[in-house]
């Protein structure tokens, strides 16, 4: 305790770090006020009504939780940050197809600017887009929601929805730039956190109610549970196969460069949790085309076992879905040929391995093999909260068991303190912990909005 006491003492001695700490914090303050002030011309009992009756589970839950509550709520920042984060994720795919991207990604800062620039632009266009969507899915579509639903509201919340999001983007940049930790991740992170004491709360009432079943133990038990399940995800993220390079020694004048051994830290989850967001989207088509269909048995079925996200054929989907993804989403992001090509340029080679063509093979077999057990652990910690909830567990509090919500978070605290220890360090100061030093995603990655 005296160590913690001590390390919070010289993160507030730093002048820098606190300051950039404040800011953070205030700048999270402003959006969780946000995401409080209904749309205009909405009726907020009326809404919390229809959201009461609504079944719970699939995409629009993800989106919700995401955004911290705002979705269901019809906030000015309902649409929160995922539109940024669309458009990220077309922009990195783009740099993969296009010369014209990949060049960017090339030029250093200036190219940086660029692809920001771009994906700015792009986030207010999937906004544009989007706002109209949620409009009609989640507001209208519901009667006695909206007051008068006339061609001047449309415009003025459309326009609100769109400059909402641009806002909280903004918001996310300043963290970055400002504050501390990256700030798209914080902000998702924070939107999740947030409904983890409302949760809680609601758990712990149940069990130690009047009637409540399994009381104090099965309190215990689940979060032991918990605890557990994060350790599983630190590992998961954190987790890495380390190739070792060997440099050839080079004498220039006086001085000796290379002749030192280093290592490719080939990630056990390259693909971070882009395969379960990639599944989840996918598993919302199905859903999507049954409902227009006329009533058959087929797309009954199909209704039946992709709305119910506790059930066996969808998990058991959800699952392969993710392991195939993960293969994929690794394929595409992780270029075995490159980094061959870049050891053999700066006279780097695998010890044992012919540089060149057969380096390329073994890296790429190496991460094939590793790729197999981690999708697969990725695949259970995303349906395990489906598993929580067949034990007993309130859907609002089986959300925190696996899943994207419990990998991002577990990713971001690790990047944050990260950055902390790394302040700390530069002013000979000692870490956060007595021994070893924290990893976060930079150097074992999950790969999501960052």
């Amino acid at each position: 305790m005296k160590k913690l006491f001590q390390t919070i003492k010289n993160i507030w001695s730093i002048e820098d770090l606190r300051a950039r700490i404040l800011t953070t914090l205030s700048l999270l303050l402003v959006y969780r006020l946000g995401s409080y002030v209904v749309l205009p011309g909405i009726d907020s009992a009326a809404l919390e009504a229809v959201n009461a009756n609504k079944a719970g589970g699939g995409l629009l839950d993800l989106i919700n939780i995401f955004a911290g509550g705002a979705f269901s709520r019809a906030s000015i920042f309902a649409l929160g940050i995922m539109p940024y984060i669309s458009a990220s994720i077309v922009i990195q795919l783009l740099g993969m197809a296009i010369p014209y991207f990949q060049r960017l990604q090339k030029e250093g800062e200036s190219g940086r600017r660029k692809i920001n620039q771009i994906t700015r632009v792009l986030t207010i266009v999937i906004t544009g887009f989007q706002a109209p969507g949620y409009i009609a899915s989640q507001i209208t579509n519901n009667p006695g929601v909206v007051v008068d639903p006339g061609p001047l509201w449309w415009f003025s919340t459309v326009l609100l929805l769109t400059t909402g999001t641009i806002f909280v983007m903004w918001i996310g940049e300043r963290i970055t730039e400002k504050g501390i930790g990256n700030g798209i991740s914080l902000l998702i992170m924070i939107g999740i956190i947030a409904g983890l004491p409302s949760a809680f709360v609601f758990e712990f009432s149940s069990r130690f109610s009047v009637g409540g079943v399994g009381g104090p133990i099965a309190m215990l038990i689940e979060i032991a549970f918990l605890l557990l399940v994060t350790i599983v995800s630190i590992l998961l993220v954190q987790g890495t196969r380390r190739i070792p390079v060997q440099y050839a020694k080079r004498i220039v004048g006086n001085k000796q460069y290379g002749g030192v051994r280093q290592y490719i830290p080939l990630k056990v989850n390259a693909a971070g949790v882009m395969p379960i967001i990639f599944a989840q989207a996918i598993m919302f088509v199905p859903m999507t085309v049954a409902s227009f269909g006329e009533g058959g048995a087929a797309s009954n079925w199909i209704l039946s076992v992709f709305s119910n996200p506790n059930g066996f054929g969808y998990n058991f989907t959800f699952f392969l879905m993710i392991v195939a993804f993960t293969y994929f989403y690794t394929a595409v992001t992780v270029n075995p040929n490159q980094m061959a090509d870049e050891m053999k340029r700066n006279g780097g080679f695998v010890p044992g391995i012919k540089p060149g063509k057969r380096t390329a093979e073994f890296i790429d077999n190496v991460l094939s093999r590793i790729t197999l057990p981690g999708s697969i652990f990725l695949g259970l910690v995303a349906i395990l909260p489906a598993f929580a909830a067949m034990a007993g567990v309130n859907q609002a509090f089986s959300y925190f068991y696996g899943g994207t919500s419990l990998l991002i978070m577990v990713g971001v605290i690790l990047d944050t303190l990260q950055q902390i220890e790394s302040h700390l360090l530069m002013r000979h100061y000692d870490g956060l912990m007595k021994s070893g030093r924290i990893k976060g995603r930079s150097n074992a990655g999950i790969g999501m909005a960052g």
